[in-house]
């Protein structure tokens, strides 16, 4: 093929994709591609917890309360009392150890715990509520996250087992190895 015919190919073919494009736009046809979504349908979603707290839900929970739970529907992944599980106290690779009585310096991926690991408490609730139990997520109710939560922070000894967890109260825990992180963005974190 000529350089000349080439050209006049190429720009027939350029005019018809134009002239396409101009006709599928004043159509106003949709590719047809799924639903718009409803507020109502997105707010089932839309569930994501800041790390200040924000969006933290109704509710609440004690350690008390959480313990049956944790050992109903945490217990055979992450072992008694969060300690691990035969799996991860032989090395072998395992859902990960919640609590730990050891002090680890400087915190690398295979020594972490919630207590080391996670510089603010909400996002842990935002985890709980997400993902666990690995299978079933999302079928705990908002009160049996904040006693999940309450009883891994008693566990860890972040909080005292007495102390009810809510949104106010969650917001307010001070992770014992926050200020051990570098932030990606520093302007996002609480202050």
């Amino acid at each position: 093929m000529s350089m000349r015919n080439a050209l006049a190919l190429t720009f027939c073919l350029m005019a018809f994709c134009l002239m396409a494009g101009a006709a599928f736009a004043q159509s106003n046809m949709s590719p047809h591609l799924g639903k718009t979504i409803s507020a109502a349908d997105m707010k089932g979603w839309d569930i994501d917890i800041q790390a200040d707290g924000a969006f933290l839900p109704p509710g609440s929970g004690t350690a008390a309360q959480g313990a049956p739970l944790y050992v109903e529907k945490c217990a055979a992944c992450h072992g008694d009392g969060g300690r691990g599980n035969d799996m991860s106290k032989r090395g072998l690779p395992a859902p990960p150890v919640l609590v730990s009585d050891k002090k680890f310096k400087p915190i690398d991926g295979g020594t972490t715990s919630i207590a080391n690991f996670w510089p603010y408490a909400p996002p842990l609730f935002d985890y709980i509520r997400r993902a666990m139990p690995w299978n079933s997520p999302r079928t705990l109710s908002d009160n049996q996250v904040y006693a999940l939560t309450a009883y891994i922070l008693a566990e860890g000894k972040v909080i005292d087992a007495k102390q009810v967890m809510n949104a106010k109260t969650l917001a307010q825990v001070r992770m014992p190895n926050r200020d051990g992180f570098r932030p990606r963005f520093p302007d996002l974190m609480p202050k």
